[in-house]
């Protein structure tokens, strides 16, 4: 066994030592005063330890952790770690080609993200940076520290080297001078190839110094112009130079033992670049060492210090026979005094509630929280209990469990706010409703939620919803009942019409009864009233008296009709909502009694025209001589067009001229 750090026990266990003696040789206050034997008479015998063998467990806990601390340790054996690394060079090209935009943002930021891009995928490699145009320098030897050789690349612009355009071979040149003493050396080429056609010379210089290439094409075959910082494009004898990808450079990956690579937009190209060259690169050994491998002993002294505390500090008797250790004993005492309000193994069963709640086992969960909850009156466990119940639709129930719960938090009190208006919510009663809007206002009062905001506004407009149909069934139940009232105010309006057709056709019938004897007597007065017709103007002014009350009855009937087909014509909207048989049935008996209506017209009008000139003939034999009446009867009969017959035919008569008719 052997220590890690010995120096705890050289500038530690000294000190402690001599402390530790001072307080075992010091005497107790009370012996300067009085005797042993009087100490012992006064002292009760308590079977507890001495303060002077507390101290010296004190003593040897502070022993122990010092050792602990010294860390004691047993050797296991030695292992060999080789670090091993194949070394890179990143040749960036920045000449002003590498200005052209054909590819976002423009070719010289897209390759440098690229070589950032390869420095975070390779971690483990050594990575170095050479800048070229028409010349090159080296910006970064060979380095682990990539944060070092990131920030020299950001830092490169065209504005680098003065002279421009592209010389592959000044960089191949640097690359050898710079790796030294290795048998092979691995660049990546991020370039556009410049305006060489063939590229012999680099491709045999490169194979001479045992260089291999791997080239990341930056350009596009279309190409695009050169703009420089200040907004105008690079010319050449008054024309606008156009830089294009030069493919021929896949020629010197190739026959180099590389691999060439058209670059895109995405980072797909650098991460196959990467397996290309891990699996073509061989790595070299840089360092190797032997690191020894130990097994740690700090736990056990400290375990024994920590049963020795229990032991020091506490106040069992040694004459009593002990059943139970002191650790335990202690443990139990803690964990069982009467103000704690859990009990000893509660944390087991929230465990197992959480896990219970995790396997969506809800029924297991809220017996273990609830239980919990009432012991221990915590408010998350009333809380994480009533989550249980809203997870098995008991929403009564975790509302109940919702409201014991208490938080000194507000996001916590916001949660619970928010949980209740769920279970109001899911309820669904309109009392319910409003209980959820006014938790989730509180919620919001105390922290501003968009799940919680989008939950109010949809409690809200399902009671709309709600209030909306209420209203629309008490206007649907007034409609219905003014519907069946006008329904009875119109089949009462039926009935009494029909009434009145019965009792209009018994008065006709009575007066159809009495209208033989009428003729009777109109036949009688016709012979008599013909003897004293004998004027043609008077004759002319009873037309006039008929026509004119033929026009007012004409006019009244017309009135009537009229009346009656608007009548008619309600009656029919009306009986369209009936069934088509009650339509059917009711046309039948209107015309029915339209057709009877007519006839019985009829019947009056001649009645009518009957009595008007028997009245007539009445007033003529009133007022007219004889004389007069045998011209007027003269009269009657020589017109063809009279309604009224002749009674007999008499001989002409000389009219008298010189006759006066008054």
């Amino acid at each position: 066994m052997s220590f890690l750090h010995p120096e705890f026990l050289y500038y530690m266990l000294p000190p402690l030592f001599i402390l530790f003696g001072l307080l075992l040789t010091q005497k107790e206050a009370q012996a300067a005063f009085f005797s042993e034997d009087v100490m012992d008479r006064l002292r009760v015998s308590a079977n507890t330890l001495t303060l002077k063998a507390r101290n010296a467990l004190f003593m040897l806990i502070g022993v122990l952790l010092v050792f602990a601390l010294a860390g004691p340790v047993i050797k296991e054996g030695k292992i060999e770690i080789k670090a091993k690394s194949a070394d890179i060079m990143i040749a960036l090209d920045i000449s002003d080609s590498m200005l052209a935009t054909d590819l976002y943002p423009n070719r010289l930021k897209l390759a440098k993200q690229k070589a950032l891009e390869f420095l975070r995928l390779a971690p483990n490699e050594r990575i170095g940076v050479i800048a070229f145009a028409k010349n090159s320098y080296l910006v970064s030897p060979l380095s682990f520290d990539h944060t070092a050789v990131a920030f020299l690349l950001k830092n490169l612009d065209t504005n680098s080297i003065t002279e421009q355009g592209t010389d592959l071979m000044s960089m191949l040149e640097v690359v050898d001078r710079s790796i030294k003493n290795e048998s092979r050396r691995y660049i990546l080429l991020l370039s556009d190839g410049g305006d060489e056609k063939e590229f012999s010379r680099e491709i045999a210089y490169a194979k001479k110094h045992n260089i291999t290439v791997f080239v990341l094409g930056i350009g596009t075959k279309k190409g695009a112009p050169i703009k420089l910082p200040n907004g105008e494009f690079i010319k050449q004898s008054g024309k606008i130079i156009l830089t294009k990808l030069n493919e021929k450079i896949a020629d010197l990956a190739i026959k180099t033992g590389g691999v060439y690579i058209e670059g895109v937009n995405s980072n797909s190209d650098v991460k196959a670049m990467l397996r290309e060259i891990e699996a073509k690169a061989k790595k070299k050994e840089l360092k190797s060492e032997e690191i020894e491998k130990y097994i740690p002993l700090f736990y056990y002294p400290v375990g024994l210090a920590l049963i020795l505390l229990l032991i020091a500090t506490s106040s069992i008797s040694k004459r009593e026979k002990v059943r139970v250790p002191s650790m335990f004993l202690l443990a139990f005492i803690l964990f069982n005094t009467p103000s704690a309000k859990a009990g000893f193994l509660d944390f087991v069963e929230l465990q197992d509630a959480k896990e219970a709640y995790k396997h969506k086992d809800y029924a297991t969960a809220a017996k273990y929280y609830d239980k919990y909850a009432k012991e221990s009156e915590s408010g998350a466990a009333y809380y994480n209990a009533a989550n249980a119940l809203y997870k098995q639709k008991k929403y009564k129930e975790a509302l109940k469990n919702y409201k014991k719960a208490t938080f000194g938090s507000r996001k916590a009190r916001a949660k619970n706010f928010a949980n209740m208006g769920n279970a109001h919510a899911r309820l669904g009663s309109e009392e319910e409703l409003k209980n959820a809007i006014k938790a989730y206002e509180e919620s919001l009062k105390l922290k501003e939620d968009k799940a919680v905001r989008e939950n109010l506004e949809a409690v809200k407009k399902a009671l709309q919803k709600r209030e909306q149909k209420k209203q629309q069934n008490k206007q649907n139940k007034k409609n219905k009942q003014n519907k069946q009232n006008k329904q009875n105010k119109e089949q009462n309006k039926d009935q009494k019409q029909n009434k009145d057709h019965k009792n209009q056709q018994s008065q006709q019938n009575k007066q159809q009864k009495q209208n033989p004897k009428d003729k009777k007597q109109q036949d009688q007065q016709n012979k008599q009233d013909q003897k004293h017709q004998q004027n043609k103007d008077n004759k002319e002014k009873n037309k006039e008296r008929k026509s004119q009350k033929q026009s007012e009855e004409e006019k009244k009937n017309q009135e009537k009709n009229q009346h009656k087909n608007e009548q008619q014509k309600q009656k029919d909207k009306e009986q369209q909502k009936k069934s088509k048989k009650d339509v059917k049935k009711e046309k039948e008996k209107l015309k029915e009694l339209h057709s009877k209506e007519t006839k019985q017209k009829q019947k009056q009008e001649k009645k009518n025209k009957q009595n008007a000139s028997m009245a007539q003939m009445k007033d003529m034999k009133e007022k007219m001589s004889d004389a007069e009446e045998k011209k007027w009867l003269k009269a009657l009969n020589s017109q063809q067009n009279s309604y009224l017959y002749r009674l007999n035919k008499e001989k002409p008569i000389k009219e008298d001229q010189n006759e006066k008719p008054w």
